[in-house]
């Protein structure tokens, strides 16, 4: 295993299109490859871990509390993992890739697309929330989004993913978000949906 910048796992594939995966707190760089496997089949997966310790847990940014970010390291982080996408691209000879993220991983995939989003070719954010008001808005120009919250995500209200998400379409994203049923975990519709949405991405492409 490469480390590059960021420790990782990388899975290539024969796909065209490839696959960012960012784990949630307290995972590593192998905890979404059979998530990825399962929405992309065949497609190039590369899977960083992240560079902050909690306690025993990995995370891709610093936290203050329960949904209070550290919003000068979050941005910082967000730079060096642009930075390594693109190193990986260079490295892989991939182009940016669609970044399946959840939680803390579809946090920090948020704030690429508000930042960095030369480095994303689309995303797939589960459980996400708003990380931050941008002080302006990027230049997404019809980049796909799909947005999957839980309804009674203790984590991630309502009003912040509605915020994200009204922001991603206003800096020109191709947003698409669904509400399901159920907190913070994982439900199979969020697999057939991710599934459903790739699919489409691959059709258009």
């Amino acid at each position: 295993m490469s480390t590059l910048s960021h420790i990782h796992r990388f899975e290539p594939g024969p796909g065209s299109r490839s696959l960012l995966l960012l784990h949630g707190t307290g995972g590593d760089e192998h905890d979404l490859i059979d998530l990825g496997r399962a929405v992309a089949p065949g497609a190039p997966l590369l899977s960083p871990r992240g560079q902050v310790r909690e306690g025993p847990a990995n995370r891709f940014f610093r936290r203050m509390a329960e949904g209070v970010f550290d919003i000068p390291d979050l941005k910082a982080r967000t730079q060096a993992l642009a930075d390594f996408i693109s190193e990986a691209g260079k490295s892989y000879g991939i182009e940016p890739p669609v970044a399946l993220g959840f939680s803390n991983g579809a946090n920090i995939a948020a704030s690429l697309l508000l930042l960095r989003p030369e480095v994303l070719s689309g995303a797939i954010l589960l459980r996400p929330t708003l990380p931050f008001e941008p002080d302006r808005l990027p230049d997404l120009a019809g980049k796909p989004v799909l947005i999957l919250s839980g309804q009674a995500d203790p984590m991630a209200p309502a009003s912040k993913v509605e915020r994200l998400a009204t922001l991603l379409r206003e800096a020109g994203g191709n947003v698409r978000h669904e509400v399901l049923p159920g907190g913070h975990g994982l439900l199979q519709r969020d697999l057939t949906l991710a599934q459903s949405w790739w699919e489409g991405l691959k059709a258009a492409a």
